[in-house]
């Protein structure tokens, strides 16, 4: 009998997407920061997504027939309206972001949080409707990869690291505990910030659907992946 034994000396890939991720989304709100107010709102409308004008079945084919929207619905996500904004996005992209390029790689990783961002920018922009409303944020994003990770591991508990007083403590909780804290997290940030109770919830739920078929999609070429680093 033949048996496969996996290769100890196999090394883990570099994980580098979701670092060049956090680093962007750092580098943009520095950059975006340091404008004036007036220019800092131009910058929004600029790269912001949003529905544009003029408004109604005719205007809107024919202004999304611009390749402008489509962009923007990709550079959106790299603007946020505060620091909380930001620091809520930023804190799950690493608990998510991390286990799910080691299981997927940075490339995939890369492909699901630029369409997963977009098809959730998209899916709140057709949802609100509104000329004057801008939707900015990596949410969707993130959503994406929480829905591709809680697809490939329901039952998974992720490491995370929890203030107790002076002292810093690991401990492993349930994805999905840290999935309804994410939520939770949205409302807070949402409503301590300048955009008051401007949560698009249809873009966090658009991007979570798109981030579980996804993974249902390439369930398969992850496998093979992981087979392949354990020398199998």
């Amino acid at each position: 009998m033949f048996v496969s034994i996996p290769n100890r000396r196999a090394k883990t890939p570099l994980r580098w997407a979701v670092p060049m991720l956090f680093a962007l989304l750092w580098l943009a709100f520095l950059w975006a920061s340091t404008r004036s107010a007036n220019e800092h709102y131009a910058l929004l409308l600029d790269w912001g997504a949003l529905y544009g004008e003029p408004v109604g079945t005719d205007g809107v084919l024919v202004n999304w027939l611009d390749p402008g929207p489509w962009l923007r619905l990709v550079t959106a996500l790299f603007l946020h309206a505060d620091w909380a904004h930001l620091l809520g996005n930023l804190v799950f992209l690493l608990i998510f972001g991390l286990p799910a390029e080691r299981l997927m790689g940075a490339w995939r990783l890369l492909v699901l949080f630029v369409l997963g961002g977009a098809v959730a920018n998209l899916a709140a922009v057709l949802a609100i409707g509104a000329p004057d409303r801008l939707i900015i944020g990596a949410s969707g994003a993130v959503s994406s990869l929480i829905g591709a990770y809680l697809a490939l591991f329901p039952r998974a508990r992720l490491g995370v690291v929890v203030p107790l007083g002076l002292f810093l403590e690991f401990v492993r909780a349930p994805a999905s505990l840290l999935i309804g804290v994410w939520a939770l997290l949205q409302v807070f940030f949402a409503y301590i910030g300048p955009a008051f109770g401007a949560v698009a919830w249809v873009a966090h739920l658009a991007g979570f659907l798109v981030g579980v078929a996804f993974a249902l999609v390439s369930r398969h070429a992850i496998g093979q992946r992981l087979r392949r680093l354990k020398g199998y």
